[in-house]
């Protein structure tokens, strides 16, 4: 197992337990280091990497198939993030993955109605992309 991402990478979000996970677009290069553990937000399965992966299925501007898979495989990842290299993508790293993001916000501590703005401001500015996106996140923390 290695060292978890560094706080000053761009794309890694810290959420307030002092967990680091990596947002990006599947369209970016990734950092130096490796993930050690992928979570794909896709429409279609991921290609193959070299690192452990789980998928998602969740289309572009729309949201997760299965919330409940979502949900699972955020708290793996949450949990992961305590001592591994862990990353969250989608196709572009802006809606699918700011809004995982911000459920994993919720996951750690982040008030539901808060998640949005904390995930803008320290990932993305335009993080979780629509209205329908948004109203998931504060939906999350209910289910």
């Amino acid at each position: 197992m290695g060292e978890p991402w560094a706080a000053d990478l761009a794309g890694v979000l810290v959420l307030p337990s002092g967990r680091r996970v990596l947002g990006r677009g599947l369209r970016e290069t990734p950092p130096g280091q490796l993930p050690e553990h992928g979570l794909y937000l896709l429409g279609r399965r991921p290609p193959v990497t070299a690192w452990d992966q789980r998928w998602v299925r969740w289309r572009d501007f729309g949201l997760p198939a299965d919330p409940a898979d979502l949900r699972d495989a955020l708290r793996a990842a949450l949990e992961r993030s305590t001592g591994e290299r862990v990353e969250i993508a989608c196709r572009g790293g802006t809606g699918r993955t700011g809004t995982a993001l911000a459920c994993l916000a919720v996951l750690d501590g982040v008030p539901a109605e808060e998640a949005v703005t904390f995930v803008r401001g320290r990932y993305r500015p335009r993080a979780v992309e629509t209205r329908r996106q948004r109203e998931f996140v504060t939906r999350f923390a209910r289910a």
